[in-house]
Order: C-alpha cells, then structure tokens, then sequence
C-alpha cells in the first residue's frame, strides 16, 4: 500500500477516533501490515458507532405489548398423529426438508477445547454429538429412501477445527454431496468507550454475530439458493448442544406442514416461574421470544384460572421449523443486535468487551403467525452448557441414557434386566424407539452396559 493511501486510512482512523489500531503498525513485517490495513478499509465505522450509542439504550419491553401464544400438546394430536406423521415422511422423501444446524460454539464454558459438537459426552459409545446427531438424520434418510440435506452453520472460530472433525471421521457415512458448512459473520468487539479492540497488533478482535446472522450468511454463501433449486421447502433448525435433539422429526415437520404458518416451534413446560428461559409468546400481536431477564415480573407469576399453569408457559428451545420462503424475505431484513458484556482474549490480557449478538428469533416478529406443540422435557431437550451440575455433559449423558431404557420399558422388559446396566441404542438402530426387541438386551458380553449397534 502506497504511502498516500496509508496517510488516507489515518485520516480515516482520526475522523471515528480510532487511532488506536495502528499503534502497532511501524513494528509489523509488511504483509501482516498489509493484513491490518486491509481490515480497517473492509469497516463501517457508522455502523459500529451505531451500535456503541446503542448500548446504554432502555429496549425493556412494555407489559401491555405481551400476550401467551396459543400452543398445542402431543395429547391434543393424538387423533391425527398418524397423518401428521405421514405428511412429514412425505415430505422428507421429496427432498422438501432440509436441517439447519447452528454449530458456531466452543466447548470453552465446559473446559472443554474444541468445537461443542465434537464433544463426548461420556456414553459407553463414547460418540460425539455431531454424531449422534449425523446418525439420526441417516436413520431418516435410510427409511425415507433419501439423504436430507444438513446445512451446519460454523464460526471463523471454529470452522476448519469443525470442518476437519467430520474428514477425519468419513463424515460419520454423510453423503458429502448433502453437506453444506458455512460461515457465520463476525462483528468487531468494542472496548466502554467505542473503540475497536485489537486481538493482536495486526488483527482486529472480531465475534460472531449470534445466530440471528444465520439466514443471512446461507444466503450469501449461495447454500439458500441452491436448496431452493433443489426442491427443499422447509429448514429444520436446531443448536448443536441439544443432546436429546430429534432433529428432522417427522412428526414435527408435518405438524409444521399442516398448520399453516410459516414458523412451528417446539416449546416445553417451564419447571416454576423463574426458570431461566425465554417464553415464547406474542408481542404487539407478533410472535416473539421474551428473554427470562426481559419478561416484566408482574406476568412472570401469572396463572391460568382454568388450569392452575403459569400463563406464560412456553419455553424456547431452539427448535423451529421455517418456511423457505419466509427465509428469504426475513433474511433481508435489518437485525436488531444486542450489546453482551464479555471478556475477550488479546495480546495484551483479557480485555472487557461489547459483543453484539442478534438472535434467530429476532426474525419471528415478520412473520404473519407462529404454531407451537409443547413436548416433553425429558425425552427432547438435554442441552450441554455447563461444566457441572444443570445442563451438563453428565446430566445429558444420564437423560439419554435414561430415554434409552424407557423405550425398553415399554417393550415390557423385566427390571431385572437393567440392574447394574446403561442401555444405550444406536441412532442408526432407532430413531425413536423403533425396531427394538426384548431379545435385544440378552447380550451379556458387557455387563456394565449395553450398547445396541
């Protein structure tokens, strides 16, 4: 870069006051040099100036805006399940569904270095989440007569280390053709006062933008496109943590198919009116998440007069169902980014930070309405977040292997047969407790498990 166009970027620099990014430069060999210019060029300081002033902003929600969202029970499908079904089935056989995974984080919460979804969480198989969560989708996929396309939305963070995890394990027998990584955008972190950290002298500090960036980044990596010209018509997404996952469930996509809107969520029963969980719910008459910090305190507690259940029951999830077509209008949409104060690792120790994050349901107040099916907790939400205790691998390991046994239960096994045993089934064996015989558990190879594959 020649001498004028460096004067031009330390004009730039002094206009938005961020100086700073260059302090460094006369020490940098010439291509990281070049290296930091160029990302300094690629920046829109009136966005991010943009952003800071937000911060301090009251976004808090107003009482009168908010309304429970109408929901629907697995006991109130029950006599049009078996149709439901079938819709579903038929719709993952034409090539119509694709899953949508957001799998951007790192295992670094749990003590754990490397991508959540290579993370073992302590099964006798000893698989990894994006195994057994790759194994579901082929058990699909084998009794539909297809390959369902599974889009896996990464970070810069994170990528390649992803991207690799599945070449060194044959891609858990994916059809690679059907696989379509892709990269979340990334947002500069600022420091209390505004300025633009830098992660090394020549590398500006930059975050994911949260999984609100997630239609986007598809659509401009092309991946949107090419399943729209595919056939596909419906994305079920989904995070990577969720140990107990039923990703592409049929029966969900059908009830999504059937209902007539462009968005389905599952939601669960909150445990009491303080559980740390976004409600689903309307606002100003649009669907939306409420975060459990949001949600005004005097709704909190409110009960049904009916049936006793807290109003505002409707637990988020992370499990939606979206209608290609509402994609592509919503994803050229202007997000609404929320600050998050976090500590980020640079050059010179960890410095505190503004992350801007938006969130995939920041993208449900676009669309004309929303259907909701409550499940049960137990048997379809195990997140890993934690190290110990709520939320954890070892919660989630047990929670799993306990859905495992009840499916067993129901076959009419003897509880002698599980003493002193974990039961745990293949996902390419059964999918949701399909295709299971007593006999199964018979094997006294293993005495402390038993491992159905």
């Amino acid at each position: 870069m020649s001498d004028m166009q460096l004067q031009a970027v330390i004009a730039l620099l002094k206009i938005w006051r961020q100086e700073h990014l260059l302090e460094h430069y006369d020490t940098l060999p010439e291509v990281r040099k070049q290296e930091l210019l160029e990302q300094i060029l690629a920046l829109d300081f009136e966005w991010l100036r943009h952003l800071h002033m937000n911060n301090e902003k009251d976004t808090g929600l107003q009482v009168s805006g908010l309304a429970p969202l109408s929901v629907q029970s697995l006991d109130d499908l029950k006599t049009d399940r078996g149709n439901i079904e079938q819709t579903g089935w038929d719709l993952l056989r034409e090539g119509k569904v694709a899953a949508l995974l957001v799998a951007g984080g790192q295992g670094s919460r749990l003590g754990y270095n490397g991508p959540k979804g290579t993370l073992d969480i302590g099964l006798p198989s000893r698989k990894s989440l994006f195994q057994l969560q790759a194994e579901r989708l082929l058990n699909l996929g084998r009794r539909a007569g297809t390959t369902i396309p599974w889009c896996i939305m990464t970070s810069p963070g994170n990528h390649k280390a992803t991207f690799d995890f599945f070449a060194q394990h044959q891609y858990f027998g994916y059809d690679k053709e059907q696989l379509f990584f892709f990269n979340q955008a990334v947002i500069p972190a600022l420091d209390h006062k505004g300025k633009i950290i830098l992660e090394t002298p020549w590398r500006i500090c930059s975050v994911p933008n949260g999984t609100g960036g997630c239609i986007s980044a598809m659509r401009s990596s092309g991946i949107l496109d090419q399943l729209k010209a595919r056939g596909v018509e419906w994305f079920f997404y989904y995070n990577v943590d969720n140990a107990l996952i039923k990703v592409a469930d049929p029966h969900f996509i059908g009830f999504a198919h059937t209902s007539g809107q462009p968005i389905a969520c599952k939601v669960i029963a909150k445990r009491d009116a303080d559980e740390k969980i976004g409600v689903v719910c309307l606002q100003d008459g649009r669907p939306s998440v409420v975060e459990y910090s949001d949600f005004p305190e005097q709704l909190k507690r409110q009960r049904d007069i009916k049936t006793g259940r807290l109003l505002y029951d409707t637990g988020n999830i992370s499990i939606h169902m979206f209608q290609l077509q509402f994609l592509e209008k919503a994803s050229r949409q202007q997000l609404v980014y929320k600050a998050v104060q976090k500590d980020v690792q640079t050059f010179q120790g960890p410095v505190r930070a503004y992350k801007y994050e938006a969130f995939i349901f920041d993208l449900f107040a676009y669309a004309s309405g929303m259907s909701l099916v409550k499940v049960e907790r137990e048997e379809e939400f195990a997140p890993v977040k934690n190290a110990a205790g709520p939320d954890s691998p070892e919660e989630a390991r047990r929670l799993l292997l306990h859905v495992h046994q009840t499916w067993f239960e129901k076959l009419g096994v003897s509880e002698d047969l599980f003493k002193g045993r974990e039961i745990e089934v293949s996902p390419l064996i059964s999918y949701d407790g399909e295709g299971l015989a007593v006999d199964m558990l018979c094997n006294k190879d293993h005495p402390s498990f038993i491992y159905i594959g």
